[in-house]
C-alpha cells in the first residue's frame, strides 16, 4: 500500500506542477462560461443583416399586413413581375421573392419563398407567424363580430399561460418544480462527468504509453509490481482531476459573486440578512430578495426557488460518487489499453468499445431530460458503463433512493471486477514489446495465472 501512495504521490505532484494544469485551472471556468454562453448567444442572435423581401400577394388580402422589423423590410410588387423577378433576382437587391397564393389560407403549398440563400429560421417562423395571423382575423370578421381588432389585442395581452408543475408524494404532499432549472443542473453535472472521465481516463493511457516506449517502467517495476503501478497512476490522476475540479468551483462561486454584485446591487448583505449557514440558505435569501424586487423578472425569481428546493446535498454527494467510480471504471480500462499497445495510434481498435457507451449515455441523457422516468432512462442508469452519466441525469428531478443504490451497487462491483481484468492484461502488456495485439491475445492474456 505505501508503494501505491508513493506512486499516487509522484503522479499527482508531477501533473500539478506543470504549467498547463495551472493554466486550465485558471481559465477554465471562463473558457467553460464562454463556451455555454457563445451557445447561447448564437441561438438567440439575430442577422443584422437588411433583408429586403419582394411580396407577391394574390390575395390582396396581405397588403401592408406584414409589417417590417429592424432586419426585414417588405415590398409589395405586382404579380406581372413575378417571372421576371425570379429570372433576375440576383440582379436586385431583393434578399427573396415571397409569392402568397389564392389558396394560402387552406393549402400548405399556398406561400412560397423564392431566394439564392437558404433562409433563415427566424424570416420563415416571422413570415409564417405574420401570415396566419392575419388570415384568422380574416376568418374570424366572417362572425360579424365588432370592434375585432381591439378584442384580440386585450385578448393577446391578458392571455400569458405558464404551466406549473407539481409533483406529488405518495404522503400526499405537493412540490413545485421546474424542469428547466433542473434540466440545466442535470446537464451541467452528466456533462462535467462525461468530460472528466474522457479527458483524464485518457491522460492515463497515454501516461502508461509513454512510459511503456521510453522503457521506464522497466526500471519502475523492478522496485513495485504492476498492479501497484497502474493504481498508483489511476489514483494520483484521479486526486489532479479532484483538484483541478475544486479549483473550478471556488473560481465560479467567485466569478458569479462579482456578476451578482455588478449586475444586481440590490442583493447587499442587509436585504439578505443574516450570514447563510449553508447552501440552502443562501439561495433562500437570493430568492427572497428577488421576490421583493420588482425589477427582477417572476420567471428568474421561480429559478431561485427551484433551485432551493433542488436536494444539493444528494446530487452533491452523487456526483462524488459517480465521478470516481465511473473515473475508477474507465481509467482502468484505459489503462489496460495503453499496457497492451506500443504507440497511441494503435489504441483505435481498443478505445472504440470503451467510449462508445459514454456517447450512449449522452444520447440517453437527452431522452432522460424529456422522460425521466422513462424504461430507457431506467435501465441505462442501472448499467455501470451508463450509469455515471444518465443517472445525474435523473437524480435533479428526484429519483427513489433505492434505485440510486442500486445503481451504485452495481457501478461499484463493476469497477472492482474493471480493476481486475485491467491489471491481469496490464501485468502482462506493460512489457511486451513490438508485438501485434489483437482481442484474441488479450483474451490468452487475462487466462495467464500468477
Amino acid at each position: 500500500m505505501n508503494k501505491i501512495w508513493l506512486i499516487t504521490q509522484r503522479e499527482f505532484l508531477t501533473r500539478i506542477r506543470k504549467r498547463s494544469f495551472i493554466i486550465m485551472s485558471i481559465l477554465g471556468p471562463l473558457l467553460i462560461a464562454g463556451f455555454f454562453a457563445s451557445m447561447f448567444y448564437m441561438a438567440v442572435s439575430e442577422d443584422t443583416n437588411v433583408k429586403k423581401i419582394a411580396v407577391v400577394d394574390e390575395t390582396s388580402i396581405l397588403l401592408n399586413k406584414i409589417t417590417n422589423t429592424k432586419y426585414l423590410k417588405f415590398e409589395y410588387v405586382p404579380m406581372a413581375k413575378l417571372p421576371m423577378l425570379k429570372k433576375t433576382l440576383n440582379q436586385t437587391d431583393y434578399y427573396g421573392i415571397l409569392h402568397i397564393m389564392p389558396m394560402a389560407a387552406y393549402s400548405p403549398g399556398g406561400v412560397q419563398f423564392y431566394s439564392f440563400h437558404e433562409p433563415g429560421l427566424s424570416v420563415v417562423q416571422y413570415i409564417a407567424s405574420s401570415i396566419e395571423k392575419e388570415f384568422r382575423i380574416q376568418k374570424l370578421l366572417k362572425y360579424n363580430i365588432s370592434n375585432l381588432q381591439n378584442i384580440l389585442k386585450s385578448v393577446d395581452s391578458s392571455t400569458k399561460i405558464s404551466v406549473e408543475t407539481i409533483k406529488l408524494s405518495e404522503s400526499g404532499g405537493e412540490k413545485l418544480t421546474d424542469k428547466g432549472v433542473k434540466m440545466s443542473v442535470a446537464y451541467i453535472s452528466s456533462l462535467l462527468i462525461y468530460m472528466f472521465i474522457l479527458m483524464y481516463g485518457s491522460q492515463v493511457m497515454r501516461g502508461v504509453i509513454e512510459e511503456k516506449s521510453s522503457r521506464i517502467v522497466e526500471v519502475i517495476i523492478s522496485s513495485v509490481k504492476p498492479f501497484q503501478l497502474m493504481m498508483g497512476k489511476v489514483i494520483g490522476i484521479a486526486l489532479t482531476a479532484l483538484t483541478q475540479f475544486t479549483i473550478w468551483i471556488v473560481l465560479s462561486v467567485l466569478f458569479t459573486a462579482l456578476v451578482k454584485s455588478a449586475f444586481m446591487p440590490d442583493l447587499t448583505p442587509a436585504q439578505i440578512g443574516a450570514q447563510p449557514q449553508n447552501l440552502m440558505q443562501a439561495t433562500h435569501g437570493v430568492t427572497t430578495v428577488i421576490h421583493q424586487s420588482p425589477q427582477i423578472n417572476p420567471e428568474l425569481a421561480n429559478a431561485f426557488d427551484t433551485l432551493k428546493k433542488i436536494d444539493f446535498y444528494t446530487m452533491i454527494g452523487s456526483f462524488i460518487f459517480y465521478f470516481f467510480a465511473g473515473y475508477l471504471l474507465y481509467a482502468s480500462l484505459f489503462a489496460a489499453i495503453g499496457a497492451a499497445v506500443d504507440n497511441e495510434t494503435d489504441t483505435q481498435q481498443f478505445a472504440i468499445p470503451i467510449t462508445l457507451p459514454l456517447i450512449i449515455g449522452i444520447v440517453v441523457m437527452i431522452n432522460a431530460f424529456q422522460n425521466p422516468d422513462s424504461s430507457m432512462a431506467f435501465w441505462f442508469s442501472m448499467i455501470p458503463f451508463t450509469s455515471p452519466i444518465v443517472m445525474m441525469a435523473r437524480i435533479a428531478y428526484g429519483v427513489p433512493y433505492y434505485e440510486v443504490l442500486i445503481s451504485m451497487s452495481l457501478l461499484t462491483i463493476t469497477f472492482i471486477g474493471a480493476i481486475w481484468f485491467a491489471g491481469k492484461i496490464y501485468r502482462t502488456g506493460i512489457l511486451m514489446y513490438g508485438n501485434k495485439i489483437s482481442f484474441k491475445v488479450i483474451y490468452r492474456w487475462l487466462k495467464y495465472k500468477n
